[in-house]
């Protein structure tokens, strides 16, 4: 053995020291973000979640304005101007809490407030990206429709010219934030004569918007989640997005967001994993910790083994993306990683609590239900296989 060789007590929730390769800086954000979660989440998480309702959402949204992780990532306006891994470790953080709270903050930064800092116009950029940032107003992000999720590129809500206003009319399912939302992101089919899928900055309060609350969910149960109706908005030429066309806005928009889930689930999947350790530690059966039977040793290494190699992909995926050199196909990697792993992780967890396991004294499955509806959002694994599969055969089988 090398004199070399590093001495001490392992850290067995890092045990390949992947805090070694982290900056100050970044290891300084990701214990910020979690001195917030600890005091203004967790202690009521399981309750809100419980109930079905986030009421504190606008409270938590100031929270983390004030610290800066709302579109943290994003330059000037405001924003933090932080880089792709701080913002990834923010997410695995977030996550860590509750996959309903980061769909909070990557629904307002990496969707609403991105969508605007990349494709609005100075105006909309001054009118609302400062107060995003600050919590002050709360975004939401209008693509999925009733009957088109993964081919949005069939939607049926319309945009139409009324002389130098644009008429919405459509409808709009699964919308994160949509019903305490002060602005949103609206994508619309305007014909070919005028583009095609335009985007759109309606604030909330326009006649004719309407934002109905989504119940009765399993998953993601402290999140607002909410249809979105557009009935005769009627908005100035100036609330339409005026470069981009097609499906390429809102494109660029969900990568922003899938690039976050691809951390985010980590952080799910970290915490149940943390649950059971200590779980079979603490639960003793036939006269001795479970932790001292070879098959939830078993269970425990093969997690700890998997959550390693989904953080070292999201790093490597972040570094990419600060040096800018992240492909879309790379995202859809980390993202059918990441997510299909953290569900395994979750599942195999509860199985060390048994019985404990369903309850929400403990996290996991909590954890479990909300990543059922992580797969699915921002493009499910179904699509991602076939990304990555076009990107090994260079032959596309969506159809």
């Amino acid at each position: 053995m090398s004199a070399a060789t590093t001495k001490g007590k392992l850290d067995p929730t890092d045990l390949v020291g992947i805090d070694d390769v982290l900056t100050d800086e970044e290891r300084a954000i990701r214990s910020t973000v979690r001195q917030v979660c600890d005091r203004v989440v967790d202690p009521y998480i399981a309750e809100w979640f419980e109930r079905g309702e986030l009421p504190a959402a606008r409270e938590l949204a100031k929270e983390f304005g004030q610290v800066g992780l709302l579109g943290m990532h994003l330059t000037g306006y405001g924003c933090a101007g932080m880089s792709a891994v701080d913002y990834g470790l923010a997410c695995l953080e977030l996550e860590a809490s509750d996959s309903g709270i980061r769909s909070l903050v990557s629904v307002q930064g990496s969707l609403a407030m991105f969508a605007i800092w990349r494709w609005g116009t100075e105006d909309h950029k001054r009118e609302w990206l400062p107060r995003m940032a600050a919590g002050e107003a709360i975004g939401c992000f209008g693509l999925t429709e009733p009957d088109h999720g993964s081919d949005p590129g069939s939607m049926r809500a319309r945009a139409r010219k009324d002389g130098d206003d644009w008429i919405l009319n459509g409808c709009k399912m699964w919308i994160t934030n949509g019903s305490i939302a002060d602005v949103a992101v609206v994508w619309a089919n305007a014909g070919e004569e005028h583009g095609g899928i335009r985007g759109f900055v309606v604030p909330t309060n326009t006649p004719g918007f309407s934002a109905p609350e989504i119940k009765h969910k399993m998953s993601l149960r402290a999140s607002v989640t909410s249809e979105l109706i557009l009935d005769n908005v009627r908005l100035p030429a100036s609330a339409a997005f005026p470069e981009v066309r097609g499906l390429k806005g809102p494109l660029s928009c969900l990568n922003e967001a899938r690039y976050g889930i691809v951390w985010g689930a980590l952080g799910a999947a970290r915490s149940s994993l943390e649950a059971a350790r200590t779980y079979s530690i603490a639960r003793h059966q036939f006269g001795q910790p479970i932790a001292s039977y070879q098959l939830t040793q078993a269970k425990l290494a093969n997690m700890a083994v998997e959550l390693i190699n989904g953080q070292l992909l999201a790093l490597h995926l972040g570094r990419r993306k600060d040096a800018g050199t992240l492909r879309p196909e790379q995202i859809s990697v980390g993202k059918y990683n990441n997510i299909t792993k953290a569900i395994e992780i979750c599942r195999t967890s509860r199985t060390i609590l048994g019985a404990n396991g369903i309850s929400l004294e403990f996290p996991v499955i909590r954890h479990a239900n909300n990543l059922e509806s992580v797969l699915t959002y921002e493009g499910t694994a179904e699509m991602h296989t076939l990304v990555i599969g076009q990107a090994l055969t260079g032959l596309p089988a969506f159809r």
